[in-house]
């Protein structure tokens, strides 16, 4: 398998994975609010990861080829929606903004994940 689908693969099955750990983790060491702010962050972020990847893939397939403006238009749609999203929730006090922001950073720690264990495959590999 290529490199770039096994690590698109692996930071999809992993964002799910440290959302739900985190999301119990808020829920039991946390406030409702804060723990609330993960959940919805990790889910707004995820979903956009998802949507992101979806959108690619069918866009950059040899029978299908979009132009770049359709890809970018639907990316500046979703940007604008999370915002919206994210307003929402914060003004209407529904979570806890500092939440929100470990919860919208669950695809970022699953890309340093996934980074730190292809660099140890690498060094593994170089040192055999």
């Amino acid at each position: 398998m290529k490199i770039e689908k096994r690590l698109i693969r692996f930071i999809t099955r992993t964002n799910w994975v440290l959302l739900v750990l985190a999301g119990i983790t808020g829920f039991m060491l946390t406030t409702p609010a804060f723990a609330k702010g993960v959940v919805f962050g990790g889910l707004i972020v995820t979903i956009n990861f998802h949507l992101l990847a979806r959108t690619l893939n069918r866009s950059l397939k040899p029978p299908h080829l979009a132009s770049p403006n359709v890809i970018l238009a639907k990316y500046y749609i979703r940007f604008i929606a999370s915002g919206v999203i994210i307003f929402f929730l914060i003004t209407q006090k529904v979570v806890n903004p500092v939440g929100l922001v470990v919860g919208l950073s669950v695809v970022v720690a699953s890309m340093m994940l996934a980074a730190l264990l292809e660099i140890t495959k690498l060094r593994i590999k170089e040192a055999v």
